[in-house]
């Protein structure tokens, strides 16, 4: 049975954590005042912002931090304050006994992949991939991604339309929806973490690689059994991707299309999340419907 945490509403007390890369408190004040205006109390673990080279702090400091957040009752969501690396890090010693039974929202993208996967794999609960706090400061916002976060967060039901693309395959499928960032989908491939794809919607999105490494990890999932038995496909940004002096000699969508065009099932390409300005929220771990039609695509949520 798929478990969604409750929804918030105002009065709630969320936290913000850093698993990743350090952060400021000038980086966080602008997310910290959205979320006040949603009605909601906002709690900083004192360990927020720690500072271990790149990371926001040791694992061990990071590790005790959000274990804090997951196990305390009176916190309804843990906002993730940014990605990076770090979260594989730590995932192995936390202890998810509490919040199994007392599940709260996960928010995050990109590195917080980790704790997507390992969340909704092993405690079958849903999270939400979604846009986080560095990416809510004045220069960096966007209104319709953390609007799409404030209405799953509270329970709205929403849908999303988006224009076609040539490289989609029309169907209709109502599944689960997993997936995240393919790099470190890649990364977890054969840990406990792994992912399962099994009569699963798919999403994948990525930044700053070679092109290579988009076929080297595209391949490595269809050897993998990753994508052969899909209930469909959602493809996101594909942002600043790098090519070597000899190019490859395809673009990413290009890459990811050649290896799922001989399957049967419903593909949606240009799907606006991602490490773009516009990153919609995803429920992951729900059951959604996903549309694909020959001028839209849809991906609804209930």
């Amino acid at each position: 049975m798929i478990i969604s945490p409750p929804f918030l509403k105002p009065g709630d007390k969320i936290a913000i954590t850093a698993t990743a890369r350090k952060v400021s408190r000038e980086e966080m004040q602008p997310a910290i005042d959205i979320f006040q205006s949603w009605g909601l109390t906002v709690f900083l673990p004192d360990e927020l912002f720690e500072s271990e080279n790149q990371f926001a702090g040791n694992d061990e400091t990071r590790t005790k931090s959000l274990q804090q957040l997951l196990d305390d009752e009176t916190i309804k969501a843990v906002f993730c304050s940014r990605g990076g690396y770090g979260s594989v890090r730590i995932i192995d010693q936390l202890n998810f006994s509490l919040f199994k039974y007392k599940p709260k929202w996960i928010v995050g993208y990109s590195d917080i992949t980790v704790l997507h996967n390992h969340i909704n794999k092993n405690l079958n609960i849903q999270t939400l991939h979604a846009t986080m706090p560095i990416n809510m400061q004045l220069h960096n916002s966007d209104e319709e991604s953390i609007s799409s976060l404030k209405k799953l967060l509270f329970g709205e039901n929403v849908s999303y339309q988006i224009a076609s693309h040539p490289f989609n395959k029309k169907g209709e499928v109502k599944a689960k929806l997993v997936g995240g960032n393919l790099s470190v989908i890649y990364s977890l491939l054969g840990s406990n973490s792994d992912i399962d794809t099994t009569g699963k919607i798919l999403f994948l999105e990525d930044l700053d690689e070679y092109l290579y490494h988009i076929d080297r990890m595209m391949m490595n999932l269809k050897r993998n059994g990753k994508l052969q038995n899909l209930a469909g496909i959602v493809i996101g940004g594909m942002s600043d991707m790098k090519d070597n002096a000899i190019p490859f000699g395809k673009t990413a969508e290009e890459i990811i299309f050649s290896h799922l065009k001989d399957f049967n099932y419903p593909i949606c390409f240009g799907f606006p999340a991602g490490h773009e300005k516009k990153n919609l929220a995803l429920k992951l771990g729900s059951e959604v419907l996903l549309k694909v039609e020959n001028a839209f695509s849809q991906l609804s949520f209930q």
